[in-house]
């Protein structure tokens, strides 16, 4: 292309130059155009659409799947009839047992640790004396700070599935059973099972 002498104008411009630059400018600002209504129609459906819940936790899960417990009504040494629909709003554990049962001897005064921790109204701890005869349940209640119900037909002990001692369930506020110790129990185990299903304005709950 021939330039112009210097100092002297070209005689004219070169047709379209204009033409092209007018129509860049419009195509720039037709597409930004388009990504703000894009962009403004993401925004709005964002807004628009519900919250994605989170997934349900182990916890929940073992709750959802977890069986209610058998019925249990049975009376103390005392008469006093114990209802476990009457604990519904407590965690329980419920512990049976029998009195010619070496284990069941040396595993009383575990439970009867966790018993005593300062849960206020938020647990109970239930004794069920199966297969046992209400003198030596008697007797081996003296050592026991928790209520002991008297299974003495045998009732209790079929419909919980019973088939060895000591067996203890723990149930959640609900009435559903959560956990299932066959044999001997440690308290620091009873402990762990019990704390996670109390409330979290429950005295003595940790964590």
């Amino acid at each position: 292309m021939n330039r112009p002498p210097p100092g002297r104008l070209p005689p004219e411009c070169p047709a379209g130059r204009y033409n092209r630059a007018r129509m860049n400018r419009w195509l720039q600002l037709a597409f930004l155009a388009v990504v703000a209504v894009v962009v403004a129609e993401i925004l709005v459906r964002g807004h628009d659409r519900e919250p994605v819940s989170a997934a349900p936790s182990a916890q929940d899960v073992a709750a959802l799947t977890a069986p209610p417990a058998p019925e249990l009504s049975l009376e103390t040494l005392g008469g006093v009839r114990i209802d476990l629909k009457d604990l519904r709003g407590k965690v329980v554990a419920v512990n049976f047992w029998a009195t010619w049962c070496t284990p069941c001897r040396q595993e009383t005064p575990e439970p009867a640790e966790v018993g005593r921790a300062p849960h206020d109204r938020c647990f109970e701890l239930l004794g069920v004396a199966g297969d046992s005869g209400r003198d030596d349940t008697a007797q081996m209640a003296k050592a026991i700070p928790y209520p002991v119900l008297l299974d003495e037909d045998g009732a209790a002990v079929d419909a919980w599935s019973v088939r060895a001692f000591p067996r203890t369930f723990v149930l959640d506020a609900q009435g559903r059973i959560r956990q299932v110790f066959r044999g001997l129990i440690h308290k620091e185990e009873l402990a762990q099972a019990v704390d996670p299903l109390l409330p979290r304005s429950c005295p003595g709950r940790s964590g």
